[in-house]
């Protein structure tokens, strides 16, 4: 069965914390106000709103193994999504991530450093009909020449794709419809430069859309031979910020399986994370295509 949009990156098992009355402090108790173990990853939470949007999706990427697979397939049982690409491993449990939030505030805890310095790869290989057979795609650049393969992939078979915090210089920029890159991949490969001068570095090398958040900051976006443009996000109570870069994501690519103008997906895909951040866990109470539309004509 066709999907309307092909997702390849990190699908986790993700323990989430939420904690009462502030940040984790040193040597002082902290009481946990509400914890989940849920479907994550830049990959899985995508899928996650996009299923909730409407949309049919198709994910691979990050080996499942016997403490996630079954937390997936659970979840996903009764959603437009397709988990057949995925590998499962029966000698592993899985990747898992480990959240605590307070509010604007939270420190992912995982093994990736580990995970990445090891000569076995712990993700899919991207199929070529898994992308053929889909209208858009959604590619996250952390599986190396893999992450590529995706993007060459689609560009073979005219299947515009967004990525995130894709540099410059690399591939999946240079060929992406939509490159979201954040503040975090500003600091790791640009540091020391103005978001602008970024900005437009970024926007010399491709065709297609780039757009820089900033958190609770306007962002910036536009194409190649355009002015810079800017848009504040929407006015939101804040009650956990876990998954509004992948929410955003999934906006982007949402917005781009319908074809909307650069304006209209830049919009829509902050009202999309604003949404998420007003709740939690996200995975639980995914944004709703009314609920996106109402906020975009209330603000």
């Amino acid at each position: 069965m066709n999907s309307d949009i092909y997702l390849f990156g990190q699908i986790l098992g993700t323990h989430s914390f939420l904690l009462r009355g502030g940040f984790l402090q040193p040597d002082a108790y902290s009481e946990i106000d509400a914890q989940y173990f849920l479907p994550g990853g830049e990959t899985g939470t995508a899928a996650t709103v996009l299923s909730s949007l409407g949309a049919s999706v198709r994910m691979a990427g990050t080996h499942i193994g016997t403490a996630v697979a079954p937390l997936l397939k659970e979840f996903y049982h009764d959603k437009s999504v397709d988990l057949s690409p995925l590998y499962f491993d029966p000698d592993d449990p899985g990747v898992m991530d480990y959240v605590v939030i307070a509010g604007l505030v939270r420190s992912p805890m995982g093994r990736f450093q580990t995970l990445f310095s090891q000569d076995n790869k712990w993700w899919n290989v991207p199929q070529e009909k898994d992308i053929a057979s889909c209208k858009v795609a959604a590619i996250d650049p952390f599986f190396r020449e893999e992450s590529t393969l995706a993007a060459q992939l689609c560009v073979k078979h005219g299947v515009p794709y967004v990525t995130i915090d894709a540099p410059h210089d690399t591939y999946l920029h240079q060929h992406a419809a939509v490159n979201v890159v954040s503040g975090e991949c500003l600091h790791q490969h640009y540091r020391g430069m103005e978001k602008e001068a970024v900005f437009t570095l970024l926007q010399q090398e491709s065709e297609g859309l780039t757009i820089i958040t900033s958190g609770g900051g306007s962002m910036l976006y536009g194409r190649k031979g355009q002015a810079m443009k800017q848009m504040a996000p929407f006015r939101i109570d804040v009650r956990s910020t876990l998954g509004a870069g992948d929410t955003f994501k999934a906006g982007c690519t949402y917005a781009l399986l319908h074809n909307m103008p650069d304006d209209d997906l830049v919009r829509f895909a902050s009202a999309c994370s604003g949404i998420a951040i007003s709740r939690f866990p996200l995975p639980l109470h995914p944004p709703t295509l009314d609920e996106v539309t109402k906020l975009i004509e209330q603000q």
